[in-house]
């Protein structure tokens, strides 16, 4: 059992609802749709593409292992400002202070969202969100592994406002958890919700590459943030084309996370000057304010697909169940491990990880690896039994 000190952490519980329900999306998109969606001019497209959901689940395992590491830094940092500078105090037993604090957290979730969006060097951690070219609940889990850099910062003003570090946690699990059910296709429109709160209409604008889907609806839980301050769309009849406008035409988990920052540096070397070098890194991604975002065109674009074999299929689904029991233990277990007991284990994670990915795209590399991970753990274990 856990000691008192470390609570089990809430994504663990979470876990098996989200595989449930990507695997009941997926049979339901099946079973009514066909697995097709109709798409710019008339055409049809998958609901799912195995290629594409698998790279979003694998991203996602990647996701909660690299937030492990930083979370108690993170909230540290917020501890320790709530204690020196908090002005008010909140009564943890009044539910309306609960509420508060879900609205406070809302609101600065906002900002948070919109500056990802706004900043080059930040919007290369939350770029990992948006590499999908589908919209499923699967995407909901392709979460950044670097957004935390910069992520914190956003919430300290609530630890100065005084809302205590247990409710600003569970404020953000509760922003969190609520958004996944918007990453859908399958629930179209929802009257007066729409207008109020973020649905999977108002988000579906968010991750499309047409014109008017650009920089909009950055809501967590209440879109009335973005009706506030200008950034609403809403979803017009045009079908909507999902992903960015740099393609990350890849299924390597590390790479979904790592591909903007690369390209940040190649622009930072190339800069000539420090206002040049200054804008390579802190500029919106589509440039300043009075730089036109080029027209997108819909019928020219075309999304990057792996056709995938049926057993290579079988054999990645397989695996990737087995490492959402190993992320699970890892969670469970990383309180009590030592950095480098944790650091391992994550290792042999994310190293099954990029070996299925390679296994996916064709690289001659993936199954040597997987192999030789097996044969680690293997010998680990004859090693610790023996």
């Amino acid at each position: 059992m856990p000691q008192k000190n470390f609570p089990v952490n809430p994504i663990l519980y979470a876990i098996p609802v989200f595989m449930l329900t990507v695997a009941l999306e997926a049979f339901w998109a099946w079973r009514r749709h066909g697995n097709r969606i109709v798409d710019v001019g008339g055409r049809t497209r998958p609901i799912y593409q195995f290629a594409d959901a698998m790279s979003s689940l694998q991203i996602g395992v990647l996701s909660r292992i690299a937030a492990a590491f930083p979370r108690l830094l993170t909230v540290g940092i917020y501890v320790l400002v709530y204690q020196q500078f908090a002005v008010t105090s909140w009564d943890k037993s009044n539910p309306l202070a609960w509420l508060l604090a879900l609205l406070l957290y809302d609101f600065f979730y906002y900002w948070k969202h919109r500056a990802n969006h706004e900043v080059r060097i930040m919007w290369a951690g939350h770029v990992t969100h948006h590499n999908s070219e589908y919209f499923n609940l699967s995407t909901a889990l392709r979460q950044s592994s670097t957004t935390f850099v910069f992520d914190w910062m956003f919430y300290l003003p609530m630890a100065v406002l005084g809302v205590p570090p247990e409710m600003w946690i569970a404020a953000g699990l509760i922003d969190l958890l609520y958004q996944y059910w918007t990453h859908t296709e399958l629930i179209g429109r929802l009257g007066w919700f729409d207008r109020v709160f973020v649905s999977p209409s108002n988000h579906r604008v968010h991750h499309g590459q047409n014109d008017y889907c650009i920089d909009c609806n950055y809501g967590g839980i209440l879109i009335l943030w973005d009706r506030l301050f200008g950034t609403f769309e809403d979803e017009r009849p045009e079908p909507i084309v999902y992903g960015v406008r740099t393609p990350l035409a890849s299924v390597d988990p590390l790479w979904g996370n790592l591909h903007y920052y690369a390209l940040i540096w190649r622009d930072f070397r190339a800069a000539r000057g420090i206002d040049a070098k200054l804008d390579a890194i802190f500029a919106p991604p589509s440039g300043w304010r009075d730089e036109k975002l080029g027209h997108f065109e819909p019928l020219e674009f075309q999304r990057y697909e792996i056709k995938i074999g049926k057993r290579l299929a079988r054999y990645v689904t397989a695996q990737y169940a087995i490492t959402v029991v190993c992320l699970c233990v890892f969670l469970y277990r990383f309180p009590h491990w030592t950095v480098t007991q944790s650091m391992l284990a994550g290792l042999w994670i994310v190293i099954g990880l990029t070996a299925l990915a390679a296994m996916m795209a064709g690289r001659r590399w993936g199954a040597p690896l997987e192999i030789a991970r097996w044969a680690a753990a293997i010998a680990v274990a004859w090693a610790l039994v023996g």
